[in-house]
């Protein structure tokens, strides 16, 4: 449904994104952060899904300034190289890999008002886009490795934010969701019986049900405030 194009930073770096294209008019645009395994076939179908829910989709390739053309799989192995790729990412001087997003979000709304949803890495991603960058009016992290914890659950976010998370998520102790929910009251906060990663059908931790019910209130949320 979708095909690769190049985007550039502010900073004048060109990075590649997946952006799927809605049958007919878009109902807003819509940009989704992959995690720490690249714009791979999963992310790709996400954003396919959400193309065929009616948005146009950018999902930027956020590991580009240290790594283009990533595209893991879901092994031991592969989230050795991803979270190294990671890290090197959260490693780049500031705005990093947040200048790549927020390109995104410039090139997404040509198609109207923008929401951001991310997944483990892009949570958080997600996240910290929702305090820090413009042209958002929604935004939907999946259970962001780091979002819970004390620096960056003190950011206060610009848009509205739901988040998911899982109760059986050892990346994300449930106490620390619970100090999260307590110091940011305007995010909508959903706990499933589930484990990280629970959106992805790739994974051994994906939980049919949890990621259907997941989707239904985010395509709810986007809808109330993208349109």
């Amino acid at each position: 449904m979708g095909q690769m194009i190049e985007l550039k930073s502010a900073d004048g770096t060109t990075f590649s994104a997946y952006v799927a294209e809605p049958t007919g008019k878009a109902k807003g645009g819509l940009v989704v952060l992959q995690e720490i395994f690249g714009v791979n076939s999963h992310i790709r179908s996400v954003a396919d899904g959400y193309a065929a829910a009616g948005y146009f989709v950018v999902a930027p390739a956020t590991f580009h300034r240290v790594q283009p053309g990533v595209e893991l799989g879901y092994t031991e192995a592969d989230m050795g190289t991803g979270f190294g790729f990671k890290t090197a990412v959260e490693g780049l001087p500031a705005p990093g890999v947040m200048a790549d997003i927020q390109a995104a979000i410039d090139h997404a709304s040509q198609a109207g008002k923008v929401g951001i949803v991310g997944y483990c890495w892009g949570g958080l991603l997600t996240w910290r886009s929702a305090c820090t960058l413009k042209g958002l009016s929604a935004a939907v992290p999946y259970y962001g490795g780091g979002m819970t914890a004390a620096a960056d659950a003190a950011r206060t976010p610009t848009v509205p934010v739901m988040a998911h998370f899982g109760d059986q998520d050892h990346w994300i102790p449930l106490d620390t969701v619970e100090v999260f929910k307590n110091a940011q009251p305007g995010v909508a906060v959903h706990v499933y019986q589930a484990n990280h990663g629970f959106n992805c059908d790739q994974r051994g931790s994906y939980n049919e049900a949890a990621a259907k019910l997941a989707r239904e209130r985010t395509l709810a949320f986007f809808a109330q405030h993208i349109g």
